[in-house]
C-alpha cells in the first residue's frame, strides 16, 4: 500500500514548484515568484488534492488512536457511570433547577 503521506507532500511540492518555475520562467523576481507560488499552489491544493488530504488524515487517525492506554478506558468509564447517575436523579425530580 502506497503511503498517502507521501504522496500528499509530493504532489503539494510538485505544485509549488511547478508554479514557481513557471513565474521564474515569466520573468518574475525569485523572491516574489516563491511567494505567489506558495499562495497559488496552496490555492490549487484545497481544490484539487482533497481526496489525497482525507486519505492522509485518515490515514493518520488510524495511527494515532488505535493506540489506547487503560487510564483513559478507566477515566471513560468513571464518566458515563456518573453521566448515567444523574440521569436517573434528573428524571425523579430529585435535583432542583434554578
Amino acid at each position: 500500500m502506497r503511503n498517502p503521506w507521501i504522496i500528499y507532500t509530493v504532489s503539494r511540492l510538485a505544485l509549488f514548484f511547478g508554479v514557481f518555475i513557471a513565474l521564474a520562467f515569466i520573468g518574475f523576481n525569485p523572491f516574489f515568484a516563491a511567494i505567489i507560488a506558495a499562495i497559488m499552489s496552496f490555492a490549487i491544493a484545497l481544490l484539487l488534492l482533497d481526496g489525497q488530504r482525507k486519505a492522509m488524515s485518515e490515514k493518520m487517525h488510524n495511527t494515532f488512536s488505535s493506540k489506547k492506554d487503560d487510564d483513559s478506558d478507566y477515566e471513560n468509564q468513571l464518566l458515563d457511570e456518573s453521566e448515567t447517575n444523574e440521569a436517573d436523579s434528573d428524571s425523579h425530580g430529585d435535583s432542583p433547577r434554578n
